[in-house]
């Protein structure tokens, strides 16, 4: 076999593959015994008629289409791996030359990575929030404790701010009454801004059998996003009497004795949550600085087939479960088709960018991923999608996903890398020493955010599943 390439771009080339005939001997014998399983001549059993009488009744081509459907892509592997090259994609093959008992002759069109130059990023400097939590923020903490161990005593009096309602709902458009717009029994809390706009004034001033109609949008259901008439009927009016806030209430809602020690452990965890988000944005702006200083030619083919991804993603799983449409998306969202176009080809190129520059960056820094480090990200990735680790580890080996969360991780550790080199100031102005224990995983997620891959191990794992 010869092979040559001709680069047609920085991400596109051209194979040129010529095959003496002899080297089609296996294939050859491959299509004559599977067209001997496949028909029957009067006089021959089956698996045994001569290969002249197969030419003689159903044609030589027959069996070279089939020995070449068979051979190609064994000799298209073997001229892309002649020619070390990172092909990405399907290749585009067409046939030039085929002379029975002479020559096999086809080009093959394929995207392949583009050569990159990792310049050096020590230079980066972003700028994160500063974690600072004050005495409003433990406060607002302690206050949602609190909320959750609120008692309930029925009133004999109007609903008022704070109250706990039971309410039945009817909703109509256009006059009428919506199949999905009737609910009886909901639980209510009055301005906790929940259900429908416009639902607290209704309902204040009504006593247990009292009704009220308003005008709201609808936040769900079959005519989301559209105005209804809704009526609201008041059959249970209860106070809400919070505990106060004392030692005794500590004991009852943590294990801490006092309340100052539970308003401390409040400020730490609050303190906690505000470092991830720190780290998160640090990750994020740093990645942002990166793909800045690369320049990263763009596969047209990649793109195109990475934009239909995200659409079909969208449409068909995450829209899906909503029970919505692309069409009521973008009325909900305020964009025209356009708009979103343009924003999925952004997110796409930045996914595609992303992928290749740390990728390039895991072979330059040469980072493995350790079976721990892949177990410890399957585990999260099962929490994050709803499934225990086992059937999620299946689904995704199954689904040949096993790959696809490798270079997560391992770009991860790429970008974790860029991001230890940077200097990170928060907004105070000070030098921020991200924990190394929660970098790369932090990392993990923001590189699985930026391609979209997220989205598609989950949805790959749950068919599979």
């Amino acid at each position: 076999m010869k092979s040559a390439v001709e680069t047609l771009n920085p991400t596109r080339v051209r194979l040129t593959v010529e095959v003496p005939f002899e080297e089609l001997k296996a294939s050859l014998d491959a299509a004559y015994k599977k067209i001997n399983q496949q028909v029957t001549v009067k006089g021959f059993r089956r698996g045994k008629i001569p290969a002249r009488v197969i030419d003689q009744r159903f044609g030589r081509g027959a069996v070279l289409e089939e020995a070449v459907n068979d051979a190609l892509p064994k000799f298209y592997t073997e001229a892309v791996n002649e020619a070390e090259l990172n092909v990405l994609g399907q290749p585009e093959v067409d046939i030039t030359e085929l002379k029975d008992n002479e020559l096999l002759a086809f080009t093959a069109e394929v995207d392949i990575r583009p050569a990159l130059e990792i310049p050096d990023y020590s230079g980066i400097e972003v700028e994160v929030d500063a974690v600072e939590v004050s005495d409003e923020d433990v406060d607002k903490s302690v206050e949602q404790l609190r909320e959750r161990f609120a008692t309930t005593t029925p009133a004999e009096r109007a609903a008022q701010e704070g109250d706990v309602l039971t309410v039945d709902l009817e909703a109509k458009v256009d006059g009428e009454v919506l199949e999905d717009g009737v609910a009886n029994g909901v639980t209510y809390t009055v301005g906790s801004g929940e259900l429908l706009d416009g639902i607290d004034e209704a309902v204040k001033g009504l006593e247990a059998g009292g009704s009220a109609t308003f005008t709201s949008e609808l936040k769900g259901g079959s005519a989301q996003g559209k105005e209804a008439e809704v009526k609201v009927d008041v059959t249970e009016v209860k106070s809400r009497e919070l505990p106060a806030l004392d030692d005794d209430f500590a004991q009852l809602a943590s294990e801490f004795d006092t309340l100052e020690e539970l308003r401390a452990d409040s400020r730490k965890r609050l303190e906690q949550m505000k470092k991830y988000d720190q780290a998160t944005q640090a990750q994020e702006k740093v990645l942002d600085e990166l793909l800045k200083l690369v320049e990263v030619p763009m596969p047209e083919k990649l793109l195109a087939d990475e934009i239909q991804t995200r659409k079909h993603n969208l449409e068909h799983h995450q829209l899906g479960q909503m029970g919505l449409d692309l069409a009521k998306y973008l009325e909900i969202q305020g964009k025209t088709e356009e708009e979103f176009d343009a924003e999925t080809k952004e997110q796409a190129e930045k996914g595609i960018k992303t992928q290749f520059i740390l990728d390039e960056l895991v072979n330059k820094e040469k980072l493995n991923v350790s079976q721990e480090e892949l177990t410890e990200h399957l585990m999260r990735r099962a929490q994050s999608s709803g499934m225990s680790p086992d059937q999620f580890a299946q689904a995704v080996v199954e689904g040949g996903q096993v790959p696809m969360l490798v270079g997560e991780v391992a770009r991860g550790k790429a970008l974790a890398v860029v991001v230890e080199a940077a200097t990170v100031k928060d907004s105070n102005g000070q030098v921020v020493d991200l924990e190394d224990e929660d970098e790369v995983e932090v990392a993990e997620a923001v590189v699985a955010e930026a391609e979209g891959t997220d989205e598609k191990a989950e949805e790959a794992a749950k068919t599979e599943g």
